[in-house]
């Protein structure tokens, strides 16, 4: 009766919040219109001067690995998550390293695209011939020289729960690489990519280090039966392999840094990831213009971290728009959990961000 009373409550918070700034208006200032929804689909490599100027010379390789597992127990669409893919690609190639696309058995892996996550970059891989013909042919572990590669890239996606782990190849390439001084990284579901991977003293490469991962929080928030569906919850088993699991705010960028260990918490954690990648790889990463939904994550951290009125003063006083529905879906999900002040506090900021 009391989740009943909540949530008719909630409902009834956004109805007259929504009614006074006048609904139909208000909603529709946060979806892009037509034209520019199908401009941004249309986005071509060329375009984007991130990608092509100022090239440097060629650094090296780098291994992305992808899950090749679609369906999960008819419960759950799995893949590796495309943005994941995407987005740390272009980092790596617009700093100088070749890319190479693997998965355990190789081929053409499947896929999650959402085209609301999806921005200029994410269409501009999706549209590249060469890109594409890496992903729909990606190379089979087995036949991988992890020394061929400065640093290794675990892309998440639900289905890396199901063949990373106790893929033996995996295994050898996080093992040959850390061990030989390069970088292992991954990012949201990647990091299963670690759970199994011994160095030379028997003991698990993730003993002791800083590590994160999409959190017990954030899957359970998704899919509350998470347990059920998967042979594990990530976090509880990268701390039980000895793991320090360092976990940031629900659905926005945490990154922890453990020598040549990166790992990244969830899809909004990408781009760091990649950048440090490079970094630790010994180069100044490139200058890359933040996208309009990493501002908004900028902003919602410092809502996190120090409240409302600085966050609204970073909206109002930046030159930049921002993604205004990323601020919207997070005020929408504190409202489902029921921290209905939040909620309330984040609408505020979805409507300053849509009127920017």
């Amino acid at each position: 009766m009391i989740k009943k009373l909540i949530v008719s409550l909630i409902v009834i918070i956004s109805v007259l919040f929504a009614s006074f700034l006048g609904l139909q208006s208000w909603i529709k200032g946060f979806v892009p219109d037509k034209a520019h929804i199908e401009s941004v689909k249309s986005t071509q490599k060329s375009e984007l001067d991130y990608l092509n100027s100022e090239r440097p010379e060629y650094r090296g390789k780098i291994l992305a690995v992808v899950t090749n597992v679609g369906e999960a127990n008819d419960e759950i669409e799995a893949g590796f998550e495309f943005t994941e893919l995407a987005r740390a690609y272009w980092v790596f190639t617009a700093n100088g390293f070749e890319v190479d696309i693997a998965s355990p058995v190789g081929g053409n892996p499947p896929a999650v695209m959402d085209n609301d996550d999806m921005d200029i970059y994410d269409y501009a891989f999706l549209n590249d011939p060469d890109s594409q013909h890496k992903l729909r042919n990606s190379l089979a572990l087995a036949d991988i020289d992890a020394t061929d590669y400065q640093a290794v890239y675990f892309v998440g996606g639900k289905g890396t729960m199901f063949d990373f782990p106790e893929n033996t190849d995996i295994q050898r390439i996080v093992k040959t690489m850390y061990e030989s001084d390069r970088v292992v990284s991954a990012v949201c579901h990647g990091p299963a990519a670690l759970l199994n991977a011994r160095l030379d003293d028997g003991g698990y490469l993730l003993s002791g280090k800083d590590v994160s991962g999409f959190t017990n929080e954030e899957e359970l928030f998704i899919i509350p039966n998470a347990s059920e569906v998967f042979p594990f919850l990530l976090e509880d088993m990268l701390e039980e392999r000895g793991a320090n699991f360092i976990e940031g705010a629900r659905y926005l960028e945490n990154v922890a840094q453990d020598g040549k260990l990166i790992t990244g918490q969830n899809p909004w954690s990408v781009w760091k990831v990649a950048e440090l990648v490079v970094e630790e790889l010994g180069y100044t990463p490139k200058h890359r213009p933040r996208t309009e939904e990493e501002r908004a994550i900028d902003v919602l951290m410092i809502y996190e971290a120090k409240g409302y009125e600085l966050a609204r003063g970073e909206l109002l006083n930046s030159e930049h728009r921002v993604k205004s529905l990323t601020v919207l879906t997070h005020a929408l999900v504190a409202m489902i959990d029921f921290e209905i002040s939040k909620g309330i506090d984040l609408l505020r900021l979805a409507n300053v961000s849509k009127s920017r």
